[in-house]
């Protein structure tokens, strides 16, 4: 890759890691441009050469959050030595400890910008829902070679476990904030097992 294209997309990757960052903490609407240039160090004219507006940002946020997060659920789900039901137990784990309410370091985006973008930009729900489906997507494939495999049951089919399974962790991860404690994580974790059928 030639050096002045590298350097571009450090660039891109640079402003969209920290406005992940500093998104995930206060929202969308609560962050100014003004704060995520001068946390990147980088000046008005080169946001817009790289996104037409706020809401293009925050789509190529959330396209880009997502993709991350795609591969990370992947090689979860792909970790050779285990059954699938322990993958999915420890995609469960990762999540409880990635979505701390004290501080999650951007890896919470969903989780908080979800309902606020929904609502602001037809563009951005659109990107939530894209990401959000893949998730949903995976966690069922899983489910299903874990049925296949004999590690795990579900009443019903894969599909609506999967949707079952991210809507109560989406819901906890927003009870978990209120709260202030893991409380509602433990619940969530209990009622997997139970979707799942596995022993407490």
């Amino acid at each position: 890759m030639p050096t002045a294209l590298r350097e571009s997309n450090d660039t891109r990757d640079n402003i969209l890691a920290v406005g992940q960052r500093i998104m995930a903490g206060k929202g969308f609407s609560a962050v100014g441009l003004n704060e995520i240039l001068l946390s990147s160090g980088v000046p008005k004219g080169s946001f817009y050469h790289y996104f037409n507006s706020k809401e293009a940002f925050g789509e190529a946020l959330l396209a880009k959050y997502f993709e991350d997060y795609w591969a990370d659920i992947d090689a979860t789900l792909d970790e050779p030595g285990l059954t699938v039901a322990q993958r999915l137990m420890n995609y469960w784990q990762n999540w409880q400890e990635s979505q701390s309410f004290l501080d999650c370091q951007g890896k919470c985006l969903a989780v908080k910008l979800g309902a606020e973008v929904a609502d602001l930009s037809e563009p951005m729900r659109l990107a939530m829902l894209q990401g959000t489906a893949g998730i949903i997507s995976r966690l069922a494939t899983g489910i299903e070679a874990g049925v296949a495999e004999g590690s795990l049951s579900v009443d019903g089919d894969a599909d609506g476990a999967a949707q079952s399974l991210y809507q109560l962790w989406l819901g906890a991860s927003v009870m978990v904030k209120i709260v202030r404690g893991p409380e509602p994580f433990e619940a969530a974790l209990a009622t997997t097992r139970q979707i799942l059928h596995l022993p407490p």
